[in-house]
């Protein structure tokens, strides 16, 4: 499998994980709030919205361009600190991890 497919695979386990969470969104979110967002977007929204609405799609561009990924990725350090002491959330933390490795390999 190549990166673009295991990303692709992580990617709808992420919206899967958000959909049984029920922090997927059916509203678009409103554009101003995707200006200066700061990391993860905690200046504006909430970690589950940029997920849904900044990682998703800048991975699915990336994957649909064959464009370059980043050299290494912190998603789920932020994602387990978010989290912390909420069950349900454990299996997104885990699937966010298994993202980050595809792209943290020495």
């Amino acid at each position: 499998m190549t990166i673009y497919e295991n990303a692709a695979k992580y990617l709808n386990q992420i919206k899967d994980e958000l959909m049984a969470m029920q922090a997927w969104s059916a509203i678009p979110i409103e554009a101003h709030r995707l200006i200066d967002m700061g990391a993860f977007g905690t200046k504006t929204m909430a970690f589950t919205e940029w997920l849904q609405f900044v990682l998703i799609p800048r991975v699915q561009h990336i994957i649909e361009t064959k464009g370059d990924f980043p050299a290494q990725s912190n998603i789920a350090a932020f994602a387990w600190r978010e989290f912390d002491g909420l069950p349900n959330a454990q299996h997104l933390c885990t699937i966010l991890t298994a993202f980050d490795d595809l792209f943290n390999q020495p």
